[in-house]
């Protein structure tokens, strides 16, 4: 087996949670199977453990030159690839193609469904999307999904076979908690940064702005949450907000009891400090991968049922509290609720995140030819 991974924007090097999904995947598969990227010029080969060519341009008109066809076809037959693995379904055309005529098994592997997140911003091509994304998954030997209910999705949905669908979820490196004193030091370096008092719970919001979902999310946290949390009497808290690509006029405003920190250098260092970890998501498909983040930093975590898909909280030992969407009287609570948890985060959780455990079950899944049993 001899897999090309085709990934048409930017991952190296992974910054959030989608690129970190696929560039951690690649890299444990690569350690069981060859396994060659050709990606975008923007990504720094240098951070991969596996070859990489950025060789595809940057332009949106990526997704739609059919020159890409004679280059990947050559690559294919020269490097003697087996299959080809397509990030998400947008150059599925070409994927079909490339299986048309050189003979590789085609893989599509999904962060979500495309389709039903544009849905969920209201923009009206989803439909055309839908149709798209369907015949892609239809037209793969593989379909690699975040979790189980996408999965369910496209077997009800797309009409695909369960034998040709898997769960590759988002995957960590890590093997267990990190250590208490550790956590303890840095909460804090990072309250003496930030003039939070030694009695005040620190809440932590990590969001890249300009999407969306994460933007409502935001939204939902100052105009709604924060001010339910300041009429719990005794609850003495501030929420510290990280994140690419805050805007001027959310970075320049003052909001009682919030801190935005903005663009850190090392955001584990939050996650480490934090007594509960907010995740008020009510938009956007996929896994949340800040939620995992959190919990493998041994936090207690609040979310929505939207933002806690993909994470049972069977796994989580108590320290994930879910609350219904936009019920943020309810959330608030479950904050004040979340501080006094002091179980840790289970070895179970780790199991089934820990990417060489995700990687090896998938790549048995890939060496078994489904369509012929």
């Amino acid at each position: 087996m001899k897999i090309l991974s085709l990934i048409p924007y930017k991952v190296l090097p992974a910054r959030a949670g989608g690129p970190r999904h696929i560039t951690l995947q690649n890299k444990y598969m690569s350690r069981l199977v060859e396994l060659i990227c050709v990606t975008t010029k923007n990504n720094d080969p240098s951070c991969a453990e596996y070859p990489v060519m950025n060789i595809l341009g940057t332009s949106p008109l990526r997704y739609i030159n059919p020159l890409y066809f004679f280059t990947l076809r050559k690559i294919i037959r020269q490097e003697r690839v087996t299959h080809l693995m397509l990030e998400h379904p947008y150059y599925g055309w070409l994927g079909i193609l490339l299986k048309m005529f050189t003979g590789v098994k085609l893989i599509t592997r999904s962060s979500n469904i495309e389709a039903i997140r544009w849905k969920s911003m209201g923009k009206w091509w989803w439909r055309i999307l839908f149709a798209y994304e369907k015949l892609t998954h239809r037209k793969s030997d593989y379909n690699l999904f975040v979790q189980e209910d996408d999965r369910q999705f496209a077997i009800t949905r797309f009409g695909l076979r369960p034998e040709l669908c898997h769960v590759a979820t988002y995957g960590i490196e890590m093997q267990g908690i990190p250590p208490a004193q550790e956590c303890a030091e840095i909460k804090k370096q990072i309250k003496q940064q930030y003039n939070i008092a030694g009695d005040e719970h620190l809440l932590f919001f990590n969001s890249a702005f300009g999407y969306k979902p994460n933007d409502d999310a935001f939204l939902l946290l100052t105009e709604q949450v924060a001010p339910l949390l300041r009429q719990k009497q005794g609850f003495r808290y501030k929420i510290v907000v990280c994140g690419m690509n805050i805007p001027d006029s959310i970075a320049r405003r003052s909001f009682p009891d919030i801190i935005i920190a903005g663009f850190v250098d090392d955001i584990t260092r939050y996650y480490k400090a934090a007594d509960v970890f907010l995740n008020p998501l009510i938009d956007g498909g996929g896994i949340k991968t800040k939620l995992v983040d959190s919990l493998v930093y041994n936090r207690n975590a609040v979310s929505t049922v939207n933002g806690a898909i993909g994470v049972d909280p069977l796994w989580c030992n108590g320290k994930l509290l879910i609350v219904a969407n936009e019920d943020m009287a309810a959330f608030a609570s479950a904050i004040v609720q979340a501080t006094g948890i002091t179980a840790d985060t289970p070895p179970a959780f780790f199991d089934h995140f820990y990417g060489g455990n995700i990687a090896r079950d998938a790549v048995k899944f890939l060496q078994t030819d489904y369509r012929n049993l």
